[in-house]
């Protein structure tokens, strides 16, 4: 039987978290969800160019109907829940629907907050936050001529610019003396006032709101001054509240919000929550970017991964107010000690100032051009020292000298790991990739693969500028039918495939048979097809030592200075004394003149000379190590942590665990390296997250991840399943590796190739296909057959005895 989980609030956070939770477990819950509202979850950022005209309701629904029905959520719109039994585990809605749960999700957002002042319960006023509020202002804008916006922050400033896009007289009441005070300082919010004066709305400024005036239905506003004015409506955009109330009468600690810990759990382990609604460390977050991060970790905790953290966010505001840029970030207000960089040009009716101390940036504001946002956000987050482009930054990253260009170039010179859709944490990197992979050509493909700009709009423009660079600098519409090298017109693919299909077993049937143009190919394509032959005829197919790259001709790592290091193969990090007595002995005999530990568990020595590497294998045999093959594009090693045998924490025997699936592995070519990790529980000590093939041990199995890399662009795995013994822990194993090694691009890391075939196509093959996951699995033990003999030991007997004679200068 599923486990049974209820959502509590359909909005954004809410059903994110259920998007996260589906990527990793789709089976794990039988889902019901809870609406206030009579629609499915839609873009409540949008709500503003609804009001406006600009978009229909149906084009900000984020997940219609249909979602939810193919992803079988049985889902209750218009029947808010108004009691939760947590002794009974059960949710009580007002139509008396009752639901039983064993997690509880609460996503109940939060509310307009309306000033208690007198009359502020008459009919026409409203607040600024639901598609009722949206259709009650396009209502009175048919029949009244004067609203009064009360509130001069982001929301207030939208709907004034709706209200008066539908015809009406607007006057917005603020009570500060400058607009969106928590978002820009006074120049940047003076500039966006005299440009709102212009297209027509009025500023109250400094004014507090006594009474709303009329009987039956608002007519006017009087204000603590004696003043009055008249309204038709009223909208009271003056801040948001969590709305905590279900959630305080179930018996569930609350402050501002429901207090929640690290991994988005109430204090009832049973009860999670995320979005507006909760506190976290004393915070409660209105962006919708925290929200999404808070889903992701509450997703991974509810799939019962257990291993991520939300620890706040640092956030920027990227906004586009009635057609206008506004960008800031930090602590933009500067205090004593603090410098100011400011670029201020009024003809272009730009402006931006960076706070500076100590030459990092502290803060930032930016109004009418924000294209360079994202790299002061990414210098800001990354305390990096900008005192050696200080006098330029202003100018933003690109060169000054670029023709024009502008955006595209500026975008060009962002980081693959610059931040563009805050949202939805869409990286520059993660943009590029979808385009290039997925042959995307306009900003809804975009949208739709990556999410990008698919929240608030804000990062729109930056989207359409890495879009018209991208596609505009030789995209090619299939990458992966990008050739081989020079020698050929073929790609990777189609010699993988050739290969396959003819029966292609050695090196001149392939050249001859493609029509390669250079007889014998070169440097790039060689290793390749070496590897492709290996790969797929690995018991017909003679290894051509001389199409490998020099480590694995030599069976060492090369070093800067000319000598190798050794490293022998130590099964899942285990050792015993006389296996480093006779390391030791080793390194005393050819003087080896440094011994590191790894990280991956090993003993590397170093600084050995070529010609002493058979000699030292020799010995290294004789004590029954074997080669590590920490220098070829192999099987590197498999991580271990301590496991149930002598942890208190562990679940499982994750080093016995470790030791079997490294005697499996072990000797196997590979595309790139490969690298394996076990870890005995979801505090994940061996980082079973960051490797190409991870198993998590939990208490009822373990948790198979795939395509992780803890290299200079990290990727955490995803999850490829969960299984119940260690035989199919080593059979997946086994069918994920063959897979990737029959089917990637030589020089192609699992996690590129995860990305690029996708997680669907290889659950399909490995999960849903039982016949082919078994024919994956027999394949590689083939394979292994051949691959698991001892290169060091062949050596030693005096095999390939040329590469390790010196060469001899004469005089």
């Amino acid at each position: 039987m599923k486990e049974r989980l209820v959502l509590v609030g359909n909005g954004m956070a809410g059903v994110r978290t259920l998007e996260e939770l589906l990527k990793l477990a789709p089976e794990e819950y039988e889902i019901t969800v809870f609406g206030a509202e009579p629609w499915p979850n839609y873009n409540r950022i949008m709500l503003s160019p609804v009001l406006a005209g600009e978009k229909t309701i149906e084009e900000i629904i984020l997940n219609d109907r249909e979602w939810y029905e193919n992803n079988g959520i049985t889902l209750h719109t218009g029947d808010p829940v108004v009691e939760i039994d947590r002794v009974n585990r059960r949710v009580v809605a007002e139509s008396g629907v009752e639901v039983p749960y064993d997690r509880l999700l609460l996503a109940t957002g939060s509310r307009p907050f309306i000033i208690p002042v007198p009359g502020s319960d008459l009919p026409g006023v409203i607040g600024f936050r639901d598609i009722a509020d949206v259709d009650a202002m396009l209502e009175a804008a048919k029949t009244g001529s004067k609203a009064v916006v009360i509130g001069g922050g982001l929301l207030g400033l939208e709907a004034a610019n709706g209200l008066q896009r539908n015809g009406m007289d607007v006057t917005v009441v603020h009570l500060m003396d400058i607009l969106m005070e928590r978002q820009l300082d006074k120049v940047a919010a003076d500039m966006l006032k005299k440009s709102l004066e212009e297209k027509g709305l009025k500023f109250l400024m400094e004014t507090q709101t006594a009474a709303v005036l009329g009987e039956d239905r608002v007519t006017g506003l009087k204000f603590a001054d004696g003043s009055e004015i008249e309204a038709d409506l009223v909208v009271m955009a003056v801040g948001i509240r969590p709305n905590t109330e279900l959630a305080q009468q179930a018996g569930l600690y609350c402050e501002r919000g429901v207090v929640v810990n690290d991994t988005m759990q109430t204090y009832d382990p049973r009860i999670y929550a995320v979005g507006e609604c909760v506190q976290h460390r004393g915070e409660c977050y209105g962006l919708v970017a925290p929200l999404f991060e808070q889903a992701k970790v509450a997703a991974n905790h509810l799939a019962k991964m257990g291993i991520a953290r939300y620890e706040g966010s640092v956030t920027s505001t990227k906004l586009k107010v009635t057609g206008i840029d506004l960008f800031s970030a930090g602590e933009f207000n500067e205090e004593e000690g603090d410098e100011t960089l400011v670029l201020q040009d009024p003809a272009r009716n730009v402006y931006k100032k960076l706070v500076v101390r100590d030459n990092r940036i502290k803060g930032a504001v930016m109004y009418g051009d924000t294209m360079d946002g994202t790299w002061y956000f990414q210098l800001l987050r990354e305390g990096t020292d900008i005192s050696g482009f200080r006098s330029t930054i202003l100018f933003g990253q690109h060169d000054l000298g670029d023709a024009g260009h502008g955006d595209e170039t500026r975008v060009a010179a962002l980081s693959d790991d610059a931040e563009i859709c805050g949202c939805n944490g869409v990286t520059k990197g993660d943009i590029v990739n979808a385009i290039q992979t997925k042959g995307l050509f306009t900003l809804d493909d975009v949208r739709a693969h990556t999410k990008a700009s698919a929240s608030c709009g804000s990062c729109t423009g930056l989207v359409e500028a890495i879009l018209s660079s991208t596609v505009g600098e030789g995209y090619e519409e299939k990458p992966s039918k990008k050739p081989v090298c020079g020698c050929t017109e073929h790609s990777h693919d189609d010699v993988i495939r050739a290969i396959a299909e003819h029966k292609l077993k050695d090196m001149r049937a392939l050249f001859d048979f493609l029509e390669w143009k250079t007889p014998d190919g070169c440097a790039t394509c060689r290793p390749a097809l070496n590897y492709y032959l290996l790969a797929r005829w690995p018991e017909e197919y003679q290894d051509d030592p001389q199409s490998r790259f020099i480590n694995e001709r030599a069976h060492g790592n090369i070093q800067k200075d000319g000598t190798y290091s050794v490293v022998p193969r130590m099964f899942g990090g285990l050792c015993t004394p006389s296996d480093l007595r006779a390391i030791a002995e080793v390194c005393e005999k050819y003087n080896v003149p440094e011994m590191k530990v790894t990280g991956g568990q090993r003993i590397d020595l170093f600084g050995v000379k070529k010609e002493d590497l058979p000699l030292m294998w020799k010995d290294l045999s004789a004590a029954g190590f074997v080669s590590g093959h920490a220098y070829g594009k192999a099987m590197r090693t498999v991580k271990t942590c301590a496991g149930k045998k002598w942890c208190r924490f562990g679940t499982q025997d994750s080093t016995g665990l470790g030791v079997k699936l490294e005697e499996l592995t072990w000797g196997s070519w590979m595309p790139h390296k490969f690298k394996l990790a076990v870890s005995g529980c979801p505090r994940n000590c061996a980082e079973a997250t960051i490797k190409d093939f991870g198993v998590v041990c939990v208490d009822s199995g373990y948790e198979l991840h795939i395509g992780g890399n803890g290299g200079i662009k990290v990727r955490v795995t995803d999850l490829l399943c969960k299984v119940d013994t260690e035989e199919e822990v080593l059979e997946y194993c086994g069918a994920f590796t063959q897979m990737y090694r029959e089917e990637a691009h030589y020089l192609e890391r699992t996690a590129p190739w995860v990305e690029r075939v996708g997680l669907a196509c290889i659950k399909e093959r490995i999960l849903d296909n039982e016949e082919e996951r078994k024919a994956l699995y027999e394949r590689f033990k083939i394979g292994q057959k051949v691959a698991q003999v001892d290169p060091w030991k062949a050596r030693a007997e005096g095999e390939a005895a040329h590469e390790f004679v010196p060469l001899k200068i004469s005089a």
